[in-house]
Parts: structure tokens; C-alpha cells; sequence
């Protein structure tokens, strides 16, 4: 089921244009920090430290404005437990799941190509 680009846009107009919420969203997952929040969030529930750690180089201030974004576009799950000290999970929502059933081959294929490419640059 390939789709061009052409018959996506020919199917919406307007889609992807200035303005448009698809900009948006792409600047969202597609953004360097979104790609790997996601990518980590897609082996299951993470607490906060967990995601601290797996994005390696993400700082606090960062982590936290990326998963704000993304539980705010509704494809990562913020769940808080009252205790002492604060308990937060973050998960995939089912749209976020889906999201990443399309994007991990793309994850792949860039760790296959990008010692390759890189050298060329």
C-alpha cells in the first residue's frame, strides 16, 4: 500500500502546507528528542529517570518540554500515582503505538545506513 506524496496531498488540500496542523505534528515526532522519546516509550512504560537515561544527551529541561508536547498531541500517556516521593509513567497511547509501528522500520533503516552515509559527508 505505497502512497505518494502527490496523491496525499491531492487527497487533503491544504495538507502540509504553511500553517497546516501537519507542520506541526511533524516538528513534534520528527524532531530529533521526539524520534527518540518515542522510540524508547515503544518498548513499554517509562518512568521519568528511565527516559532520562535512555535518550542519552537529552537534558531535564528538554525531556520534559518533549513529553509535555507529546501527551498534549495525545501519543504518549503521563500517569501520576499519589505517593510520596511522586510516582509518573509515561506510555504510548494507542495512536502513539500506531505511530510507531510505521516508524520504527524507519528508526532501523537509518541505524543500518548512517555510519554510511555520514562518511560520505
Amino acid at each position: 500500500m505505497t502512497v505518494s506524496f502527490a496523491e496525499i496531498k491531492a487527497s487533503m488540500p491544504m495538507v502540509f502546507e504553511s500553517g497546516c496542523s501537519t507542520r506541526v505534528i511533524l516538528d513534534h515526532i520528527m524532531s530529533k528528542w521526539g524520534v527518540l522519546v518515542l522510540a524508547a516509550l515503544s518498548d513499554g512504560t517509562r518512568r521519568w529517570g528511565e527516559l532520562r537515561r535512555e535518550v542519552d544527551g537529552i537534558s531535564e529541561k528538554m525531556l520534559a518540554t518533549t513529553l509535555r508536547t507529546l501527551v498534549d498531541d495525545g501519543i504518549v500517556h503521563r500517569e501520576s500515582f499519589p505517593t510520596v516521593p511522586p510516582h509518573v509513567e509515561y506510555s504510548l497511547t494507542p495512536l502513539g503505538r500506531d505511530l510507531m509501528e510505521r516508524m520504527l522500520p524507519l528508526i532501523g533503516w537509518v541505524a543500518d545506513h548512517a555510519d554510511a552515509m555520514v562518511v560520505r559527508s
